[in-house]
């Protein structure tokens, strides 16, 4: 059997390159024949720099230091120069929610990502891709742009304070002083198909996850609304709501085009030609949960996993919702979310080696029969 292992990161635990081959080990100690083939993946959060690097060769890492984390603090800003002159740059490197030594939803800010965009464009950038999933903030890209050079002041003439909430108090989006894109233009990489506003938007469904009370979230979506209002854009573009709405700020300031990063690195990696070729397809992350399926890298690979008849399969950190595939939950395998998250290769391996037993029993052709059959 030929067997394609496209997980993205088990975030907090290991990265996407980590779990594939720990789940190929125990693959290999059930069917040790098989033809397996490695092809971790990203989204366009954590993870994604990495893996951006070891697809392209002649990538080169830099960095600047400090630019401000999420919460203020020095956090280092780093991006990759491709050799077509393309500056890759990780929001969740230097404004992720794993950099908050607290949570706080209100204040958070994404202006390290607009310092280290900048030293990009200082060294030379032509081209601008942002992998925005992971953010600890929801504040529009407001603290971004205007790190950039974007004003945003109150009804006073003072620029407004980082953070989500402060866009409550926007009177004014002064674009005058705003450093120009790259002319060769900005790619922003989402990882959820959100609009900025609404049930479905940024701070309803993403703004509980950084910390955020429902009096919290009532506020967060009244300064989006404000910063949409004045800033223009469309707020009910897929993705937009993306990364606390960073992904609807660029858009709408920068021109940006906004598409899914999962999709982007599945065609760095060529995943699309594997998993057509492929007998079994197994992909993972730290949670499955129902927002996996909407852009997410399980979603787009299961999705091209249906497209081409292959059997497809999921190894979780922990499964929230059923999964429409086989699938394996490390926490339930470890016994404890504990054990799981002291020994992730152990139980990846573990899940892995489960997966070749029960996915392993049937045939390559009856994999490829009357459900899935493929010429």
């Amino acid at each position: 059997m030929r067997v394609v292992i496209a997980p993205d990161s088990f975030k907090g635990s290991v990265p996407a390159d980590v779990a594939a081959r720990a789940i190929a080990a125990g693959w290999l100690e059930i069917r040790p024949g098989d033809e397996l083939i490695l092809l971790p993946q990203a989204d366009g959060g954590e993870g994604t720099l990495d893996m951006i690097e070891a697809c392209v060769a002649g990538a080169r890492r830099h960095g600047t230091f400090p630019v401000d984390g999420p919460d203020g603090r020095p956090a280092r800003g780093e991006w990759l120069m491709l050799p077509d002159g393309t500056a890759v740059v990780e929001l969740a490197q230097m404004c992720g929610l794993p950099l908050m030594a607290l949570p706080d939803p209100l204040g958070a800010s994404t202006r390290g990502l607009g310092q280290t965009i900048g030293a990009a464009l200082d060294d030379g950038a032509s081209r601008l891709v942002i992998a925005i999933g992971g953010s600890a903030s929801t504040d529009g890209g407001a603290g971004a742009l205007t790190a950039l050079g974007l004003r945003a002041n109150d009804a006073a003439g003072s620029p407004l304070p980082p953070g989500g909430a402060a866009l409550a108090g926007l009177h004014e989006c002064d674009r005058s002083g705003l450093r120009p894109p790259p002319s060769g233009g900005v790619t922003v990489l989402t990882d959820v198909t959100a609009p900025l506003l609404g049930p479905a938007g940024a701070a309803a469904v993403f703004g509980p996850q950084k910390g955020a009370s429902a009096a919290d979230v009532r506020v967060l979506e009244d300064a989006l609304a404000r910063y949409a209002q004045l800033l223009g854009g469309d707020a009910d573009a897929p993705g937009a709501g993306a990364a606390g709405g960073t992904a609807f700020g660029f858009a709408t300031v920068w021109g940006a085009r906004v598409e899914p990063g999962a999709a982007y690195i599945q065609r760095l990696t060529g995943l699309a030609a594997a998993v057509a070729d492929a007998d079994v397809v197994i992909t993972g992350e730290g949670q499955y949960d129902a927002q996996s399926l909407g852009g997410k890298t399980v979603g787009e690979v299961l999705r091209l996993a249906s497209q081409a008849g292959t059997r497809a399969a999921v190894i979780a950190g922990r499964l929230s919702d059923p999964a429409p595939v086989w699938a394996a939950s490390l926490v339930e395998l470890a016994g404890s979310e504990a054990d799981a998250l002291g020994r992730p290769e152990r139980w990846l391996g573990v899940a892995g080696a489960t997966a070749a037993t029960e996915l392993g029993e049937a045939s390559a052709a009856d994999l490829r029969g009357p459900a899935g059959a493929k010429e």
